[in-house]
């Protein structure tokens, strides 16, 4: 199973951290080992100074495909799910600024948070786009809706399997709006889609 991640999908955090436009949806993926389910606390790592919480929307995966087409990219999903792609800012920003990989930064274990449980797309027909919002402390501080998105599902889906065989299972993180910040212990993180709480933990 692969943790497959997509970055620079929102303009305005595209702005925010002031990267380049992409002309193409930009990927990169953490191990399985990344995952933090059942809303178990965030353990922020001793070696960084600045770690963000960026909150996405998460595809679940139905079945395998390889170099998709854009008409059938909706059929190797049937669920939304809600995700927390904690980042090691500090040493994100080191890595790139010496042009190297910066796997370090968001591979790291319980960098991947998974919301509780998956919502079937066909809950959202007819109310798209997808709205979903991150709380810290009761405090809203990220929030968006997939009709913001540079690459929308279907792009992201024929991207991704031109290059890398998609596999059931597999968990696609679709990118995150603006509003990335630091976590700090004692923090208490809740996340939405619409109206439904799929992130409950905190930060130690």
């Amino acid at each position: 199973m692969k943790i497959i991640c997509i970055g620079r999908n929102y303009v305005a955090h595209i702005l925010e951290l002031k990267n380049e436009m992409p002309s193409e949806p930009v990927f990169f993926m953490k191990p399985w080992s990344s995952l933090l389910r059942n809303n178990k606390p965030f353990s922020i790592p001793a070696w960084s100074k600045d770690l963000h919480h960026e909150i996405e929307l998460v595809l679940r995966i139905c079945r395998n495909g390889k170099n998709i087409s854009r008409e059938t990219a909706g059929e190797y999903f049937r669920e939304i799910g809600l995700g927390i792609d904690f980042t090691a800012r500090d040493v994100q920003n080191l890595l790139s600024a010496k042009g190297l990989p910066w796997e370090k930064s968001k591979a790291f274990d319980q960098s991947a948070v998974l919301g509780t449980s998956f919502l079937h797309k066909d809950e959202f027909r007819g109310t798209e786009p997808v709205e979903f919002r991150l709380d810290i402390n009761g405090r809203t501080v990220q929030q968006g809706n997939s009709g913001l998105m540079v690459f929308d599902f279907a792009d992201i889906i024929v991207h991704i399997s031109k290059y890398v065989t998609l596999k059931t299972g597999d968990l696609v993180y679709t990118g995150t709006p603006a509003g990335v910040g630091p976590v700090i212990p004692g923090d208490h993180l809740e996340g939405y889609i619409g109206k439904t709480r799929l992130l409950n933990f905190r930060v130690r």
